[in-house]
Protein backbone atom coordinates (compact mmCIF):
# COMPACT_ATOMS: atom_id res chain seq x y z
CA UNK A 1 0.00 0.00 0.00
CA UNK A 2 1.09 3.41 -0.78
CA UNK A 3 2.63 5.88 2.12
CA UNK A 4 0.35 8.19 3.08
CA UNK A 5 -2.73 9.12 4.76
CA UNK A 6 -5.75 7.67 3.62
CA UNK A 7 -9.60 9.01 4.57
CA UNK A 8 -12.17 6.19 4.68
CA UNK A 9 -15.39 6.46 4.14
CA UNK A 10 -17.62 4.43 6.88
CA UNK A 11 -21.26 3.22 6.23
CA UNK A 12 -23.50 5.56 8.09
CA UNK A 13 -26.10 2.58 9.26
CA UNK A 14 -25.78 -0.20 7.31
CA UNK A 15 -22.73 -1.89 7.57
CA UNK A 16 -22.34 -3.62 4.06
CA UNK A 17 -22.89 0.16 2.51
CA UNK A 18 -18.86 0.01 3.18
CA UNK A 19 -17.16 -0.23 -0.35
CA UNK A 20 -14.52 -3.03 -1.23
CA UNK A 21 -11.48 -0.55 -1.58
CA UNK A 22 -12.72 0.79 1.81
CA UNK A 23 -11.99 -2.89 3.12
CA UNK A 24 -8.55 -3.23 0.99
CA UNK A 25 -7.12 0.15 2.33
CA UNK A 26 -8.42 -0.98 6.22
CA UNK A 27 -7.01 -4.49 5.54
CA UNK A 28 -3.46 -3.09 4.13
CA UNK A 29 -2.50 -0.12 6.00
CA UNK A 30 0.55 -0.05 8.52
CA UNK A 31 -1.54 2.34 11.12
CA UNK A 32 -5.45 2.93 12.04
CA UNK A 33 -6.93 5.60 13.19
CA UNK A 34 -10.47 6.35 13.93
CA UNK A 35 -12.92 8.55 15.40
CA UNK A 36 -13.97 6.04 18.06
CA UNK A 37 -11.65 3.25 17.93
CA UNK A 38 -14.83 0.85 19.34
CA UNK A 39 -17.01 1.69 16.01
CA UNK A 40 -13.81 0.99 13.57
CA UNK A 41 -12.85 -2.73 15.89
CA UNK A 42 -17.17 -3.54 15.20
CA UNK A 43 -16.61 -2.88 11.76
CA UNK A 44 -13.26 -4.96 11.28
CA UNK A 45 -15.53 -7.86 13.11
CA UNK A 46 -18.12 -7.24 11.17
CA UNK A 47 -15.84 -7.62 7.45
CA UNK A 48 -13.37 -10.36 8.55
CA UNK A 49 -10.88 -7.66 8.40
CA UNK A 50 -7.67 -8.49 10.74
CA UNK A 51 -6.16 -5.80 13.26
CA UNK A 52 -3.53 -8.09 13.90
CA UNK A 53 -0.35 -6.24 15.77
CA UNK A 54 -1.38 -2.91 14.37
CA UNK A 55 -1.47 0.44 15.97
CA UNK A 56 -4.85 2.01 16.36
CA UNK A 57 -4.99 5.44 17.54
CA UNK A 58 -8.03 7.07 18.57
CA UNK A 59 -8.34 11.00 17.03
CA UNK A 60 -11.04 13.23 17.65
CA UNK A 61 -12.17 16.89 17.56
CA UNK A 62 -11.06 16.99 21.46
CA UNK A 63 -7.82 14.51 20.88
CA UNK A 64 -4.14 16.78 21.39
CA UNK A 65 -2.16 17.28 18.96
CA UNK A 66 -0.21 15.00 20.55
CA UNK A 67 -2.09 12.18 18.79
CA UNK A 68 -2.20 13.88 15.93
CA UNK A 69 1.75 14.25 16.20
CA UNK A 70 2.05 10.46 15.98
CA UNK A 71 -0.28 9.92 13.09
CA UNK A 72 2.02 12.42 11.19
CA UNK A 73 5.37 10.63 13.00
CA UNK A 74 4.38 7.55 11.01
CA UNK A 75 3.70 9.66 8.04
CA UNK A 76 7.37 10.50 8.49
CA UNK A 77 8.61 6.68 8.75
CA UNK A 78 6.76 6.14 4.96
CA UNK A 79 4.31 4.45 6.70
CA UNK A 80 0.61 4.22 5.39
CA UNK A 81 -2.22 5.65 7.54
CA UNK A 82 -5.86 4.99 7.40
CA UNK A 83 -8.35 7.23 9.04
CA UNK A 84 -12.05 6.85 9.49
CA UNK A 85 -15.01 8.31 10.72
CA UNK A 86 -17.22 6.92 13.24
CA UNK A 87 -19.58 6.74 10.09
CA UNK A 88 -20.17 8.95 7.25
CA UNK A 89 -16.74 10.60 5.20
CA UNK A 90 -14.12 12.31 7.35
CA UNK A 91 -14.00 15.87 7.10
CA UNK A 92 -17.58 15.97 6.52
CA UNK A 93 -19.22 17.42 9.73
CA UNK A 94 -16.91 14.94 10.87
CA UNK A 95 -12.83 15.29 12.56
CA UNK A 96 -9.53 14.95 10.36
CA UNK A 97 -9.41 18.90 8.61
CA UNK A 98 -6.30 19.29 10.88
CA UNK A 99 -4.70 15.86 10.40
CA UNK A 100 -4.90 16.32 6.10
CA UNK A 101 -3.86 19.96 6.18
CA UNK A 102 -0.83 19.18 8.09
CA UNK A 103 -0.06 16.11 6.46
CA UNK A 104 -0.30 17.62 2.94
CA UNK A 105 1.65 20.58 4.27
CA UNK A 106 4.58 17.98 5.08
CA UNK A 107 4.70 16.72 1.72
CA UNK A 108 3.07 13.54 2.44
CA UNK A 109 0.46 12.06 -0.19
CA UNK A 110 -3.32 12.63 1.34
CA UNK A 111 -6.24 10.62 -0.45
CA UNK A 112 -9.15 9.02 0.04
CA UNK A 113 -11.37 6.16 -0.33
CA UNK A 114 -14.55 7.78 -0.91
CA UNK A 115 -18.05 6.02 0.35
CA UNK A 116 -21.02 7.10 2.33
CA UNK A 117 -22.15 10.31 3.24
CA UNK A 118 -26.08 11.16 5.10
CA UNK A 119 -25.71 14.72 2.70
CA UNK A 120 -25.67 12.85 -0.70
CA UNK A 121 -27.84 10.23 0.37
CA UNK A 122 -30.93 12.42 1.99
CA UNK A 123 -30.48 14.39 -1.41
CA UNK A 124 -31.60 11.25 -3.17
CA UNK A 125 -34.32 10.98 -0.99
CA UNK A 126 -35.57 14.27 -0.93
CA UNK A 127 -37.13 15.42 -3.61
CA UNK A 128 -36.09 18.43 -3.59
CA UNK A 129 -33.49 20.13 -6.77
CA UNK A 130 -29.87 18.46 -6.12
CA UNK A 131 -28.47 20.82 -9.24
CA UNK A 132 -27.01 22.89 -6.46
CA UNK A 133 -26.91 22.65 -2.68
CA UNK A 134 -25.48 24.15 0.59
CA UNK A 135 -24.22 22.22 3.39
CA UNK A 136 -24.64 24.04 5.95
CA UNK A 137 -23.70 21.49 8.96
CA UNK A 138 -25.06 22.01 12.96
CA UNK A 139 -27.39 25.23 13.20
CA UNK A 140 -26.50 26.79 16.57
CA UNK A 141 -27.88 25.75 19.69
CA UNK A 142 -28.80 29.66 21.00
CA UNK A 143 -32.36 30.40 19.66
CA UNK A 144 -30.79 34.22 18.17
CA UNK A 145 -27.54 32.58 17.11
CA UNK A 146 -29.75 29.90 15.40
CA UNK A 147 -31.99 32.21 13.50
CA UNK A 148 -28.75 34.24 12.54
CA UNK A 149 -27.27 31.12 10.74
CA UNK A 150 -30.66 30.60 8.96
CA UNK A 151 -30.76 34.22 8.03
CA UNK A 152 -27.31 34.15 6.35
CA UNK A 153 -28.54 31.24 4.23
CA UNK A 154 -31.95 32.54 3.49
CA UNK A 155 -31.50 33.65 -0.37
CA UNK A 156 -28.86 30.90 -1.52
CA UNK A 157 -29.88 29.54 -4.67
CA UNK A 158 -29.79 25.96 -3.89
CA UNK A 159 -31.16 23.20 -1.38
CA UNK A 160 -30.10 24.01 1.55
CA UNK A 161 -28.76 20.97 4.19
CA UNK A 162 -28.46 20.88 7.83
CA UNK A 163 -27.99 18.25 10.38
CA UNK A 164 -29.96 18.41 13.67
CA UNK A 165 -29.96 16.29 16.67
CA UNK A 166 -33.38 14.96 17.84
CA UNK A 167 -33.65 17.48 20.92
CA UNK A 168 -33.37 20.12 18.97
CA UNK A 169 -35.36 19.12 15.63
CA UNK A 170 -38.62 21.45 16.42
CA UNK A 171 -36.69 24.32 18.09
CA UNK A 172 -35.04 24.10 14.74
CA UNK A 173 -38.03 23.66 11.93
CA UNK A 174 -40.05 26.39 14.29
CA UNK A 175 -37.36 29.42 13.45
CA UNK A 176 -36.34 28.09 10.16
CA UNK A 177 -40.41 28.29 9.43
CA UNK A 178 -39.89 31.86 10.81
CA UNK A 179 -36.83 32.90 8.90
CA UNK A 180 -37.33 31.08 5.70
CA UNK A 181 -41.10 31.18 5.47
CA UNK A 182 -43.46 28.59 6.33
CA UNK A 183 -44.24 27.94 2.98
CA UNK A 184 -40.80 26.37 1.44
CA UNK A 185 -40.69 22.25 1.05
CA UNK A 186 -38.72 20.96 3.47
CA UNK A 187 -37.75 17.22 4.28
CA UNK A 188 -36.92 15.38 7.31
CA UNK A 189 -34.62 12.63 6.85
CA UNK A 190 -33.64 10.34 9.80
CA UNK A 191 -32.01 7.27 10.54
CA UNK A 192 -30.95 6.60 7.13
CA UNK A 193 -29.70 2.95 5.74
CA UNK A 194 -30.74 2.27 8.79
CA UNK A 195 -33.81 0.01 10.11
CA UNK A 196 -36.33 2.29 10.98
CA UNK A 197 -35.52 5.02 8.14
CA UNK A 198 -38.01 7.69 7.74
CA UNK A 199 -38.71 10.43 5.07
CA UNK A 200 -41.23 13.43 5.83
CA UNK A 201 -41.91 15.73 3.39
CA UNK A 202 -43.96 18.94 3.39
CA UNK A 203 -43.49 22.88 4.28
CA UNK A 204 -41.57 23.87 7.18
CA UNK A 205 -44.56 25.37 8.41
CA UNK A 206 -46.64 21.86 8.56
CA UNK A 207 -43.55 19.93 9.71
CA UNK A 208 -42.89 22.46 12.50
CA UNK A 209 -46.18 21.77 13.71
CA UNK A 210 -46.46 17.73 12.86
CA UNK A 211 -42.86 17.59 15.06
CA UNK A 212 -43.57 19.88 18.00
CA UNK A 213 -43.72 17.86 21.14
CA UNK A 214 -42.78 14.92 19.02
CA UNK A 215 -39.50 13.24 20.65
CA UNK A 216 -37.45 11.30 17.45
CA UNK A 217 -34.57 9.41 17.60
CA UNK A 218 -31.30 9.15 15.36
CA UNK A 219 -29.32 10.90 13.18
CA UNK A 220 -31.61 13.97 11.62
CA UNK A 221 -31.12 15.73 8.03
CA UNK A 222 -33.14 18.61 7.18
CA UNK A 223 -33.38 19.82 4.01
CA UNK A 224 -35.12 22.87 2.76
CA UNK A 225 -35.74 24.24 -1.06
CA UNK A 226 -34.41 27.36 -2.35
CA UNK A 227 -36.30 30.55 -2.16
CA UNK A 228 -38.93 31.32 -4.71
CA UNK A 229 -37.35 33.57 -7.58
CA UNK A 230 -38.57 36.95 -7.33
CA UNK A 231 -39.86 38.73 -10.67
CA UNK A 232 -36.93 40.58 -12.01
CA UNK A 233 -36.63 42.86 -14.50
CA UNK A 234 -34.52 43.96 -17.37
CA UNK A 235 -32.52 46.74 -15.36
CA UNK A 236 -31.96 44.55 -12.30
CA UNK A 237 -30.04 41.75 -14.61
CA UNK A 238 -28.30 44.69 -16.35
CA UNK A 239 -26.95 45.80 -13.12
CA UNK A 240 -26.05 42.60 -12.18
CA UNK A 241 -24.12 42.04 -15.16
CA UNK A 242 -22.10 45.00 -14.89
CA UNK A 243 -21.18 44.35 -11.77
CA UNK A 244 -20.11 40.81 -12.47
CA UNK A 245 -18.44 41.74 -15.92
CA UNK A 246 -15.65 43.85 -13.95
CA UNK A 247 -14.40 40.59 -12.66
CA UNK A 248 -15.76 37.61 -14.67
CA UNK A 249 -15.73 36.75 -18.59
CA UNK A 250 -18.93 37.67 -20.27
CA UNK A 251 -19.76 34.09 -20.57
CA UNK A 252 -18.80 33.11 -17.09
CA UNK A 253 -20.78 36.45 -15.95
CA UNK A 254 -24.13 35.68 -17.79
CA UNK A 255 -24.04 31.94 -16.25
CA UNK A 256 -23.42 33.45 -12.63
CA UNK A 257 -26.68 36.25 -13.01
CA UNK A 258 -28.65 33.69 -14.64
CA UNK A 259 -28.26 30.80 -12.12
CA UNK A 260 -28.77 34.15 -8.79
CA UNK A 261 -31.79 35.20 -10.63
CA UNK A 262 -33.37 31.87 -12.17
CA UNK A 263 -32.84 33.92 -16.02
CA UNK A 264 -32.83 32.30 -19.33
CA UNK A 265 -29.48 31.58 -19.79
CA UNK A 266 -29.37 32.28 -23.20
CA UNK A 267 -31.11 35.96 -22.91
CA UNK A 268 -28.65 36.53 -20.16
CA UNK A 269 -25.46 36.31 -22.20
CA UNK A 270 -27.16 38.08 -25.01
CA UNK A 271 -27.04 41.09 -22.56
CA UNK A 272 -23.87 40.34 -21.52
CA UNK A 273 -22.74 40.57 -24.93
CA UNK A 274 -24.01 43.92 -25.42
CA UNK A 275 -23.37 45.08 -22.46
CA UNK A 276 -19.52 44.07 -22.74
CA UNK A 277 -19.44 45.48 -26.11
CA UNK A 278 -18.19 42.66 -28.02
Amino acid sequence: MQPGLHFVATPIGTARDITLRALDVLASADVLAAEDTRSLRRLLEIHGVPLGDRPLLSYHDHSSAKVRGKLLAYLEDGQSVAYASEAGTPLIADPGYHLSVEAAEAGHLVTSAPGPSAIITALTLAGLPTDAFFFAGFLPNAKGARRSGLEAVKDVPGTLVFYESPHRIGDMLSDASRVLGPDRKAVICRELTKKFEEVRRGTLGTLAEEISGTKLKGEIVVLVDRAALRETSDEDLEAALQSALTTMSVRDAADSVAKAYGAHKRSVYQMAIKLSGK
